[in-house]
């Protein structure tokens, strides 16, 4: 071990100099790892609609990237398990690399098939940027986790920046062939973010650790981790599915690609931009109530998209469902924590990770059919029964702890 390694920890706790150092790279790498997915959700349905054989395919692109995210989660909490969350990182921004040339390569060919196999790389990219959050609260004392998990999404904020404004930018850089620049500078980027992960040091995996610790049937049949979960995955999913469908409707309701790609740019900040202060919000309050809180204001955003489809009745939506998503999100992700204990840790968040991005992808499937076929409406109607469920979920959770306290 080296002696900055072994400085890291101090009788297994992270030591506080360490922590905010590493604390401040994974936010730096959670801003150019969120770029990636800035600029496939700006850019996956246009190029898919442009590229697809049929215009139902046209949002394929973004569901495969979630279906990248899925089926790479588990096999990233492996490596990080066995060798440590830094091999772990640099396994997903040389993903991250590869989604771009691949993507490029797809326009400059017409492939839509090769474009569909380059997002799958950047949903692999994508769920280990999501596994910042965690090696962000391995990092620091456990009084200050909440806070460093959502400091580093804060990260996000300039992600927010950079994805959209790398599209508007780079997109007509290379004619005839639209994004193709846009793709490369997307892997320069990814690039970037590995060399700022390379001076990370999260403490290395513990024999008992790789043991693995409890039965993960034990852990999934705790009533905390299962509401955890549903909130996780509500949050996440109606997120998704919202984002998804909005670049095309407002194409499809004659709005143009620049309203669309300021449209994202402010619902990224607004997805990360709470994360400055949503660690205070849930030391205060609570996790469940940050959670309560953000899924009233995803409904609140879905009602206000139904009631039209001007420039700000979309952007409006996009602010409040990215609020929404960081209430529900990361109150969610701090729930976990409570869960598992620290031999368990990377066994449990991805498990937690695989489960929401799993179901994500059915949303994600889902909502490029429904707006084709339905429209706009049916989009933000149907986001009314997950709410109703994952509400449902807090309300049993938080009777069943008030009746072990009455107790």
């Amino acid at each position: 071990m080296s002696h900055a390694e072994a400085t890291a920890t101090t009788g297994g706790v992270p030591a506080v100099r360490s922590g905010a150092a590493d604390v401040w790279r994974l936010a730096v790498a959670q801003a150019l790892g969120g770029a990636n997915s800035a600029v496939v959700y700006a850019t996956g349905a246009i190029v898919g609609n442009m590229l697809a054989p049929s215009p139902a395919l046209a949002t394929l692109p973004i569901s495969i990237f979630v279906v990248g995210m899925a089926a790479c989660t588990l096999p990233a909490g492996a490596i990080a398990r066995r060798h440590g969350r830094r091999a772990a990182f640099l396994t997903g921004t040389g993903s991250g690399v590869l989604t771009g040339l691949l993507a490029s390569l797809a326009v400059v060919l017409g492939s839509f098939w090769l474009f569909c196999a380059a997002t799958f790389f950047g949903g692999a990219y994508a769920a280990v940027v999501l596994s910042f959050r965690f090696a962000a609260a391995d990092c620091v004392p456990p009084a200050r986790r909440p806070r460093a998990l959502s400091f580093v999404m804060a990260g996000g904020v300039f992600a927010g920046v950079i994805g959209p404004q790398l599209v508007t930018y780079t997109m007509d850089l290379w004619q005839p062939y639209l994004f193709a620049a846009t793709y490369l500078a997307q892997a320069a980027i990814a690039a970037v973010s590995a060399l700022v992960l390379l001076g990370v040091r999260v403490p290395m995996p513990t024999a008992a650790e790789v043991a693995g610790g409890r039965p993960l049937g034990t852990i999934l049949r705790q009533p905390l981790f299962i509401t955890a979960v549903i909130c996780g995955v509500v949050s996440y999913t109606l997120m998704n599915f919202i984002m998804t469908a909005a670049p095309l409707a407002m194409r499809l309701c004659g709005l143009s690609q620049e309203s669309a790609n300021l449209g994202l740019q402010w619902h990224i900040i607004a997805m990360y931009g709470p994360g400055f202060f949503t660690g205070k919000l849930i030391t205060r309050f609570g996790a469940p109530r940050v959670v309560a809180a953000g899924l009233a204001l995803t409904a609140i955003s879905a009602a206000i998209g139904l009631t039209g489809v001007d420039v700000a009745h979309f952007w409006l939506t996009l602010i409040l469902l990215g609020i929404g998503w960081n209430f529900g999100f990361v109150g969610a992700s701090a729930l976990v924590l409570e869960c598992h204990r620290p031999e368990e840790r990377t066994r449990v968040q991805s498990l937690n990770d695989f489960l929401v991005f799993g179901t994500m992808a059915v949303g994600s499937f889902s909502s490029g059919s429904l707006l084709t076929a339905h429209g706009w409406d049916a989009v933000l109607w149907v986001s009314f029964v997950p709410l109703a469920v994952a509400v449902a979920a807090l309300i049993v959770t938080a009777s069943s702890r008030a009746g072990r306290v009455s107790g």
